[in-house]
């Protein structure tokens, strides 16, 4: 101990006296920990990594992160709030997305979307299709039909249409694009109606009846989606 407490001293009394020139000393030339901050005033000496999110970063073991993961979303506007945003994932698995056998109706290039089953697929060459899980309308919502995709968004808009503002006059008139719009990351219009796939900020109601109509699908998702789907591509209900 008495060892010890000297090598302390020794570098407490080289530290005073050191002046100006001791604060170009090399980092982690001392060995790190408490003797390297004496000798340059940084603790972490070589291979030590920077403190994260406000833990201290010493070599103990990495904070446990309590936030969901996040995901980054591809083609984005410029905005940089909408970059990087936190999506709880608390969703069936069955409604991940994935390729499948398909033997469906349409042909390749096509949607076909299945409100029973809460499946969208995107029909591909050679019997398959990738397969998204979807919210759909509630009860005296859902709609069947044959729709094409006449534009398409990146973040949009969402103006509530007047038959939804009688029947919820307590939202808002206009929301703009962004995390928080519930037409999500992005939205594909089908036709002259009022019907759209988009996004949502909701991914919990993914598998369910929740909407007005629409056709809901994970941020995530839709943004695939969307990348492989152009104006024109025809939707069939059922």
């Amino acid at each position: 101990m008495r060892a010890k407490w000297s090598v302390v001293l020794t570098a407490l009394a080289i530290a005073g006296g050191c002046g100006p020139a001791m604060a170009q000393a090399e980092p982690g030339r001392y060995g790190g920990g408490f003797i390297e901050y004496l000798m340059t005033g940084d603790a972490q000496g070589p291979g030590r990594r920077p403190a994260v999110d406000g833990y201290g970063a010493l070599g103990g073991p990495r904070p446990v992160a309590l936030a969901q993961p996040r995901a980054r979303f591809a083609a984005l506007p410029t905005s940089p709030a909408p970059e990087d945003v936190a999506i709880a994932r608390t969703v069936d698995p069955r409604y991940a997305r994935q390729v499948v056998a398909y033997d469906g109706p349409g042909r390749a290039g096509q949607i076909v979307i299945d409100t029973n089953a809460k499946y969208l697929y995107l029909i591909q060459p050679g019997g398959q299709a990738i397969r998204y899980g979807i919210g759909v309308g509630r009860p005296g919502f859902v709609w069947t039909g044959a729709k094409t995709i006449t534009a398409k968004r990146e973040w949009p808009d969402w103006t509530p249409p007047a038959e939804m503002l009688r029947r919820r006059p307590d939202l808002p008139r206009h929301m703009t694009g962004g995390p928080e719009n519930p037409l999500g990351a992005r939205a594909m219009y089908l036709g002259t109606s009022l019907y759209r796939i988009h996004g949502t900020n909701e991914p919990h109601t993914i598998g369910q009846n929740v909407s007005s109509g629409c056709i809901r699908m994970m941020n995530e998702d839709v943004i695939d989606l969307y990348e492989r789907t152009p104006v024109g591509t025809r939707v069939e209900v059922i």
